[in-house]
């Protein structure tokens, strides 16, 4: 078990967890869009914007056989690969949000350890990583495929054990009510950002640290408090 003494007794968290779309990386509409796409290829009844937007953050399959709860099982195969058809053909159109590099370069210039939690696969991370110039600021990263979907705490208590560091001194920063749903579930605060996939009302009752609603509000929360 990680030990409870703090890295740096003069700040509060020592390993930051961010999730990666509609937090870092500004992706949410397209995943949407892309979702309902592929649902429609597969025969199955288009997703309102509200439940596609819903399901992002969770693994690609678990994601959408909530979307499509019409499309019987045997083809969901096809529905993966219709949602990657449409997402490979508009990722070079996804952009970080502004301000996320200053911020993470400010994190990371305090000692804090940067990680990911992610829905998405390794490869996908792996891929976003290489394109937006953010390899070597991340200390670390955990995605679904390889461990398990949110609000499951795998991830987090994977990341936990491999830096040492006590859940009490971790803080996930996520836009939906998985990301600080898996946070409680591992025994860490949360901040919720309300730029992304969920409405930041739902965030109330998962007791979140803060709510930021744009970067430099998060930036500026970090500087303050973390």
């Amino acid at each position: 078990m990680p030990s409870s003494k703090p890295m740096n007794p003069n700040r509060q968290f020592d390993l930051i967890a961010f999730d990666w779309d509609g937090t870092l990386f500004d992706s949410t509409a397209i995943i949407t869009r892309c979702i309902q796409l592929a649902v429609v290829d597969v025969g199955g009844r288009l997703p309102s914007d509200k439940d596609a937007a819903y399901v992002i953050g969770l693994g690609l399959m678990q994601a959408l056989a909530h979307a499509a709860p019409d499309v019987p099982v045997d083809k969901y195969p096809e529905l993966g690969a219709r949602y990657k058809h449409h997402y490979l053909a508009h990722q070079d159109d996804l952009s970080l949000f502004d301000g996320v590099l200053p911020m993470l370069a400010d994190m990371k210039a305090r000692n804090h350890v940067l990680t990911v939690a992610t829905g998405k696969s390794r490869r996908g991370l792996d891929e976003a990583l290489k394109a937006s110039a953010l390899q070597g600021l991340f200390d670390g990263s955990r995605t679904a495929d390889e461990t398990a979907g949110k609000p499951h705490p795998l991830m987090l208590q994977e990341l936990m054990r491999e830096f040492g560091v006590a859940p009490e001194r971790v803080l996930m920063v996520g836009d939906t009510t998985h990301d600080l749903q898996m946070a409680l579930n591992a025994g860490c605060p949360s901040v919720g950002v309300s730029y992304g996939a969920h409405e930041p009302e739902t965030f109330t009752q998962l007791n979140p640290r803060f709510v930021a609603h744009s970067v430099a509000d998060l930036h500026a929360w970090f500087l303050a408090h973390a």
